[in-house]
């Protein structure tokens, strides 16, 4: 009997060229699996399958994870602001880890031999495979062809050709990875410093040109609203933002950043719902939030993140982080407006019963209720102490 492998399937090129190869080449028995984080819709996941077969799979499926990528990352990401460097929503970092997940639990399922992946030598996906694999399913050994025989786009699309393989060639001249949390873009443009991705690269484009108000709906810091219109499923108000976003192409960036195996990556990608999301969720908190609340958060969110993006997902500090991220939610409730135009936007403001910025106390820059004006020179005289005391050692010294 043939050995079984099971290879992570996106349709791409370089997973298009690993069915293939082992298949004809090393005679496996190919079972393919594409793990959905919420990036294809039903006719998408059609092509996929019917390109599987073609390259030669004796079967394959579809594995929905979207609900769970959406409960065990998305949700904290979101209660985080996660951006790594301030820039990118980890959209293909994040989902990888739960696509790794389904794919060995599939591959223990049906008793494979082997698992397999695309990624590539250089890059972080890789790491993200193989350690999740290697620690839920150790007994299952791992092929990457593509990395282990080091090959270029280029050799790929040539082989796929030789062996009588039809496909948009010109079209896979981009790697383009799309999930319910943005899409990367990676090609020819993406490998200089000098250069950016054309209008074309991306998936989206502008298709309104008229400003248009966006309202996003939080209950404890999750998205529950968009336009006034409630959404008990989260998913599904995700994609209600991103389908009003994409129409300005709004969230298109250029990620450069360090990768778990050391050398700098850029990556081009577009999420306007993610963008969107946590910008407003972040201006939510802004006004819910005490001082202190918001300064722990961004210390736990930026580790949070780091860590997802370096493949330590299934370190368990994670779920202490998560424990923490959680709980600063209780009072992020309230609606947040956004105006939107191609390629921008701003955040007009909030609507919250938990709004700290009431007047009962004071009024900014305005007038003070709770205070008398000795009550602030009492307090500035106590506050400057410490500086006080410092400046006069100093000053004594210099004599």
């Amino acid at each position: 009997m043939k050995e079984k492998v099971v290879l992570a399937f996106s349709g791409g090129l370089d997973t298009s060229f690993c069915a293939k190869y082992l298949s004809e080449e090393k005679g496996y028995d190919v079972y393919t699996a594409v793990a959905n984080t919420g990036g294809f819709s039903e006719e998408e996941l059609k092509v996929i399958e019917d390109k599987a077969y073609k390259l030669g799979a004796v079967k394959h499926v579809a594995l929905n994870v979207e609900q769970e990528y959406y409960e065990k990352s998305i949700k904290y990401m979101v209660f985080g602001n996660v951006l790594r460097n301030g820039t990118y929503p980890i959209s293909v970092s994040s989902e990888r880890i739960f696509q790794a997940l389904a794919i060995i639990e599939y591959a223990k399922e049906i008793g494979a031999d082997y698992v397999a992946h695309g990624s590539t030598g250089a890059g972080n996906d890789q790491v993200r495979f193989d350690l999740t694999f290697e620690v839920m399913a150790p007994h299952i050994k791992i092929l990457t062809p593509t990395r282990d025989m080091v090959l270029s786009r280029e050799y790929e699309i040539n082989y796929l050709k030789q062996h009588g393989f039809e496909a948009d060639f010109k079209k896979m001249e981009y790697s383009i990875n799309k999930g319910l949390w943005g899409t990367s873009v990676g090609g020819k443009e993406t490998l200089h410093s000098d250069k950016t991705l054309p209008e074309e690269a991306y998936p989206s484009q502008v298709t309104e040109t008229k400003e248009e108000t966006l309202t996003i709906d939080f209950e404890k810091g999750e998205i529950c609203g968009v336009n006034g219109i409630s959404y008990s499923n989260k998913v599904d108000a995700i994609r209600a933002v991103e389908a009003v976003g994409c129409k300005f192409a709004i969230g298109r960036d250029m990620h450069v950043g360090d990768t778990i195996i050391g050398i700098k990556g850029r990556v081009g990608f577009e999420a306007a719902g993610p963008m969107l999301i946590i910008n407003a969720h972040k201006m939510l908190e802004k006004h819910t939030l005490t001082k202190w609340q918001q300064y722990w958060k961004d210390q736990l969110g930026n580790w949070y993140g780091m860590f997802l993006h370096e493949a330590q997902y299934l370190e368990p500090v994670m779920r202490d982080m998560e424990a923490f991220l959680q709980s600063s939610q209780a009072n992020v409730t309230g609606r947040v407006i956004i105006n939107l135009r191609p390629y921008s936007y701003t955040l007009v403001g909030v609507q919250s019963d938990f709004d700290l910025m009431k007047g009962d106390f004071g009024v900014y820059g305005e007038e003070q209720k709770a205070w008398t004006a000795d009550d602030v020179k009492g307090f500035t005289k106590i506050l400057g102490n410490q500086m006080k005391i410092f400046y006069s050692v100093q000053n004594k010294n210099k004599q």
